[in-house]
């Protein structure tokens, strides 16, 4: 009777498993006639953005393609390097100041878009993505084949934040139903990462695109939901073997960028802590709890315990081996893990309580 205790564990495992096999995945070739535009917002980038650039300039397979650069008031030379890169090979636009209460992505993306007037498909891209040369063409493809509006290509995560990055992935292979998300007209089953978007023009501009959202410090998911709501279709893809996005340098980096938007993904407080303390339960819990019975209470529920941490382990190898992430030994670290995005979370709550969140040198 004690082994029925791990019924969610097993249930969760096997939800990761089913949406690893289902989950769209972009092919190694493509080619699209499509007229796409690339749009890339910057904001003190010049550190980073020249791979950026130099994989954008080697796409293959669209030859109607369009790279527009938006400087978004760049205190570092952006323009300059963007200028020495890629010369007259990009449209590079000034940013417009920042209107009170907007944010300054959103507010930047939506500039970009308004200046893409002919394209038929928009193609949204963080400067800290790394495209390799048929991405865009293999991103346009999947896009038409499903009659999409919105789709979210996930590259690799690379650089900082082993311990956490790889939650992105696996949060969403763990609890939400892919199929179910494309199929369902409803707005609160969706979701998207930010660091590429490819969408489609006339949808995008039916749901009310960036401008929509420029209040929203998640806009991609709120873009996804707006998107819904205008009765269009989005989808998440693999594009592990397609793009690679360096998100953060340093855990500085890192605590400072989850910090930001933490607070936002759950709603409320309330909520946020039950999610924070039933993934407490289910992932941190069962080692500590293997360890402590193994000592002072029965073997079997020790050996329970053991087992329910054995397959949180597996719930995250195998959303690793279908994203590109990181395969082993970090599966192993998956309590730390947890116990990491919950310090993180408690302290996007406190910051924000105290009126202290900022991002790119702009308040939030």
């Amino acid at each position: 009777m004690a082994w029925l205790i791990l019924l969610p564990w097993l249930a969760l495992t096997a939800h990761t498993a089913v949406n690893a096999l289902l989950l769209r995945r972009l092919s190694a070739t493509g080619r699209t006639d499509e007229k796409i535009a690339v749009l890339l917002p910057l904001r003190n980038e010049a550190d980073r953005v020249t791979p950026c650039l130099e994989a954008l300039l080697a796409q293959r397979g669209v030859p109607h393609l369009t790279i527009y650069v938006l400087d978004d008031g760049s205190t570092d030379g952006t323009a300059e390097v963007v200028r020495s890169v890629a010369g007259d090979k990009v449209r590079l636009l000034t940013g417009e100041p920042l209107p009170p209460g907007r944010l300054g992505k959103p507010h930047a993306c939506d500039q970009l878009a308004r200046a893409a007037g002919d394209a038929d498909l928009l193609s949204f891209v963080d400067a800290d993505v790394v495209l390799e040369p048929h991405a865009l063409a293999a991103a346009a493809t999947l896009l038409r084949r499903y009659d999409l509006t919105l789709l979210s290509p996930y590259p690799r995560i690379t650089g900082t934040g082993r311990l956490v990055q790889p939650l992105l992935q696996w949060s969403w292979l763990t609890f939400l139903p892919l199929r179910a998300m494309e199929r369902s007209p409803r707005p609160s089953l969706a979701a998207a990462g930010g660091q590429w978007l490819m969408a489609d023009r006339p949808g995008y501009l039916a749901s009310g695109g960036h401008a929509g959202v420029d209040t929203e410090v998640l806009e991609d998911i709120a873009l996804a939901r707006q998107v819904k709501r205008a009765g269009g279709r989005i989808a998440l893809a693999d594009a592990s073997g397609q793009a690679t996005c360096r998100m953060y340098t340093s855990w500085r980096d890192l605590t400072a960028g989850y910090t930001k938007s933490l607070w936002a993904s759950f709603g409320s407080g309330p909520a946020a802590a039950l999610v924070v303390v039933l993934l407490l339960l289910l992932y941190a819990l069962p080692p500590v709890a293997a360890v402590v019975l193994c000592f002072t209470g029965p073997r079997l529920l020790a050996a329970v315990a053991a087992v329910a941490y054995l397959l949180g382990v597996a719930g995250r190898a195998i959303a690793a081996a279908a994203t590109g992430g990181p395969r082993w030994p970090d599966p192993l670290a998956q309590p730390a893990s947890i116990a990491a995005f919950a310090w993180l979370v408690a302290r996007s709550f406190r910051l924000r309580s105290q009126g202290r969140l900022a991002w790119r040198g702009r308040s939030l």
